[in-house]
């Protein structure tokens, strides 16, 4: 299974059998989110055509399964997914629906950017609706992490040049450019993050718990008590006390979530609700992987 592993090493020889095939006029590549296409573009340059089904603002769990999005895939070369289940509810009928076999699941042509990272928050025990929407395999958030966008961009240039390695060259040029303008970038983000190293923080959903991990926050509890439900008026009373408690300062929502629900718990916890793009595309001028991050940043650190 071409999706799925989480070592390459029988990519190298493959490469090899194949290196002699012409280049392809154009990779057309359809990924499941907006970050996954930035990286694409990165990485692909001129050489890849990219569309994207789930829009940066919207919530990446619940996509309809339009005939458009089909259509989408029904023609590409390759599709690269977040995986870890995030699309579970969707992607697998739009893959059977686009008729295309190029892209089905265990073919080169389908890819889960997932196998590059190593997932937290992996759930142990049984799992069953009364946990809330659990994802079996782990957190599938993990974009957040620039450094897990540098292991996705080297996965991406790999499959790339396994379905086109007339480009190869290419690919691996514009990755090694994307690295150098990532490496430059975080060095700016770590030190803008430094003064909340340590600090404690509550999410809305585990949507940023990569991202904290990579610069240092605590994450002590979520809006939802549940994954996926909605929060009571005793869950949030019980965060206003964990927030006086633990001296938190930062509740970190998702723009496509309402900030209402966190509202209260800013007010009673002497905290601030910060409103993040949690992908590309998810609020106005975040247009590419890097400047998603140049965003969270600055609003974390000014408030702007």
């Amino acid at each position: 299974m071409f999706s799925t592993p989480r070592a390459s090493t029988a990519l190298p020889l493959l490469l090899g059998a194949v290196f002699s095939s012409p280049a392809l006029a154009a990779v057309n590549v359809v990924t499941t989110t907006q970050d996954l296409a930035s990286l694409t573009e990165a990485v692909g340059g001129a050489n890849v055509k990219v569309a994207y089904i789930a829009r940066g603002d919207l919530d990446p769990h619940f996509v309809d399964a339009k005939p458009s999005y089909m259509l989408k895939l029904s023609s590409a070369n390759l599709v690269i997914a977040v995986g870890m289940e995030l699309e579970i509810g969707w992607l697998p009928s739009l893959l059977s629906g686009s008729g295309n076999p190029r892209v089905q699941s265990g073919t080169s042509g389908y890819l889960e950017a997932s196998a590059a990272i190593t997932p937290i928050e992996v759930p142990t025990g049984s799992i069953d609706r009364s946990r809330g929407d659990l994802h079996p395999q782990g957190n599938p958030h993990y974009w957040l992490d620039p450094e897990n966008g540098r292991k996705v961009a080297r996965l991406i240039e790999q499959r790339l040049e396994l379905v086109d390695p007339g480009n190869a060259a290419s690919y691996k040029a514009n990755l090694a450019s994307f690295e150098s303008s990532l490496t430059t970038k975080e060095a700016s983000w770590s030190a803008s993050m430094a003064s909340l190293k340590g600090s404690n923080v509550i999410g809305y959903h585990s949507t940023f718990d990569y991202f904290a991990k990579a610069y240092g926050m605590n994450v002590v509890g979520f809006v939802e008590p549940r994954p996926g439900i909605p929060p009571t008026p005793q869950h949030t009373l019980e965060l206003i006390q964990l927030g006086k408690t633990s001296a938190v300062k930062h509740i970190l929502v998702e723009t496509f979530h309402s900030g209402a629900d966190a509202a209260p718990i800013a007010s009673g916890a002497g905290a601030k609700v910060d409103t993040l793009p949690s992908s590309v595309g998810g609020a106005t001028g975040v247009d590419s992987y890097l400047g998603l991050f140049d965003t969270i940043v600055r609003i974390l650190t000014t408030g702007a």
